[in-house]
């Protein structure tokens, strides 16, 4: 059983986000752009803790928070429950079909709700019994925040993501044991059962309670103790970590990178057990906030390899990351999801191959020394370029090379820095092989002198082809109608505001349009593709 699809609206930053999930997903973005919030608000969706208030959009008006979870392969989720009980309430409610929807809405935060297929709308209200049958259903979620001490993580204890992992683990094994079969039965009598000597005290308490209270408020009509059951699997997690080093201490008095070892160690041997014994109850969905924290390179590739494992095996893995190594590789079954703010607005796209070598550019810093050997260099004015030409290749030219495009981020002075910092990168190589390939795409220029200054001290780029100047003074003021806005328009503009208007041209415009009405930019693009080493 897996989350198939997402949808968040009305969650802090993030106005609506759709995402459809794979097995190990990835997200990408800057800080304060919204990716831990799209965890909480999957933490939200799960635990149903939180003031609505402040985690409504904007924190203000009445807009309705929602988060919906569209789960695949229920069916073998039904299967590895073990509560009979509640296995038959599920059943009965979700009859063979394999797919079902589930929403928490600020309307009732308290509960969730069904998506009834068969009738094509959202259950009015739940079954009795529904909501504990329906926690005992969904895959065991985990959410490790980077606000939790990594100890909190690696350590045994009730609700600590390893903990629960391992006491299924030792409950698994434990159950061949008839000793510990018939004190589990004994413990269930006794704590759970509505006729336990337990439940009966309480009920007893509670009547004495109420007499009490009716001398101070007489319309007082009933008192109920409503304890929790103790959960017999918090038995099994009562436990203390030690590691010898060299010096035998708690592993909370180690430092944070072995503590994340300690974490990483930890969920492969659960992955080796899993592998072993397939038949260990349900399967785990992994929230992971920036797991790669205090853990050099080298091990974070050993950390995304574990979780790739747990992945193969059925767990589903969600990670936030600011880290190259994770994002670098390709896998089977991952997907990258962007994360940026616009206008105060969290946006979640998955990204396509084309955009890939710019997210790992980012994330490395956005030095052109952090990439190797592109097929060739494309250096734009600014991020709205980068994102309005990444959107056009994606869609229109996915057949083409695979080129770097780096946003120059300012006028010609900045473009001429890109582009020396392009060619001083590969000297190593003992030649500037991009010298003669890479390609400059700028705005019309309203300084001639900077640009012809330019071009005297790199008179290759005229003779080549490689420069090419819009006739526009603007990406914004070059755009064909509708997405095309005036001089002064321009000015008024925010950053993101451009952005914004980027990324509707980009996934907007059609490839007739681009190359007609863009002739410019499509032949810059061109003379790149046609330089390209192949």
């Amino acid at each position: 059983m897996k989350i198939h699809k997402i949808v968040v609206t009305n969650f802090r930053s993030i106005k609506h986000a759709e995402i459809t999930a794979d097995k190990f997903n990835l997200f990408v973005g800057q800080n304060n752009h919204g990716k831990t919030n799209f965890f909480e608000a999957i933490d939200w969706f799960y635990i149903g803790k939180g003031d609505i208030d402040k985690i409504r959009h904007g924190q203000s008006g009445d807009a309705e928070v929602c988060v919906e979870i569209e789960f695949s392969e229920i069916q073998d989720g039904i299967s590895k429950m073990k509560n009979e009980k509640n296995k038959t309430a599920i059943k009965n409610l979700l009859g063979e079909n394999d797919t079902v929807r589930v929403k928490r809405t600020s309307v009732s935060p308290k509960t969730r709700k069904i998506f009834d297929s068969s009738k094509d709308e959202w259950l009015e209200k739940n079954p009795t019994g529904f909501d504990s049958a329906f926690n005992d259903f969904l895959p065991k979620f985990e959410y490790v925040s980077t606000r939790i001490n990594p100890m909190e993580v690696a350590k045994y204890g009730k609700n600590t993501p390893i903990a629960n992992m391992l006491s299924g683990v030792l409950s698994t094994i434990l159950e061949e044991n008839k000793e510990y079969a018939a004190f589990r039965e004994q413990f269930d009598k006794l704590f759970t059962a509505s006729e336990s000597d337990v439940r009966v005290k309480l009920d007893e308490l509670s009547g004495k309670v109420k007499l009490y209270l009716e001398k101070q408020f007489p319309d007082c009509n009933k008192v109920v103790f409503e304890v929790a059951e103790p959960v017999f699997e918090d038995l099994l997690k009562n436990f203390d970590t030690s590691i010898d080093d060299g010096v035998y201490t708690d592993a909370d008095e180690k430092g944070d990178g072995m503590q994340r070892a300690l974490m990483l160690a930890i969920i492969q041997a659960y992955a080796d057990f899993r592998r072993d014994h397939e038949e260990t109850s349900k399967y785990f969905l992994f929230f992971v906030d920036e797991g790669e924290l205090h853990l050099h390179p080298s091990a974070q590739r050993k950390l995304k390899n574990a979780l790739l494992e747990l992945a193969q095996g059925g767990d589903q893995i969600f990670i936030n990351t600011h880290s190259s190594v994770l994002v670098v590789d390709e896998n089977d079954g991952q997907t990258i999801f962007k994360v940026e703010k616009i206008n105060k607005e969290t946006s979640i796209s998955a990204i396509t191959e084309v955009e890939k070598p710019f997210v790992v550019y980012e994330l490395l810093g956005g030095s052109p020394a952090d990439l190797l050997l592109p097929k060739n260099f494309l250096i734009v004015e600014g991020k709205s370029d980068l994102e309005f030409v990444n959107k056009v290749i994606s869609r229109h030219y996915p057949e083409k090379p695979r080129i770097q495009i780096v946003p120059a981020d300012g006028d010609i002075v900045k473009t001429k820095r890109s582009f020396n910092a392009i060619v001083q990168v590969f000297k190593p190589l003992e030649t500037s092989i991009y010298k003669d390939t890479a390609v400059i795409f700028v705005d019309k220029q309203a300084d001639t002198k900077q640009r012809n200054d330019f071009l005297a001290t790199h008179t290759e780029l005229q003779t080549n082809g490689q420069f090419f100047e819009s006739t526009a003074g603007s990406i914004e003021e070059y755009y064909p109608t509708p997405w095309q806005k005036t001089s002064a328009d321009v000015k008024t503009m925010s950053g993101d505001e451009k952005l914004n208007q980027a990324k509707s041209a980009g996934v907007n415009i059609s490839k007739d349009e681009f190359e007609k009405q863009m002739p410019k930019l499509f032949e810059a693009l061109n003379k790149c593709w046609d330089l390209a080493y192949n």
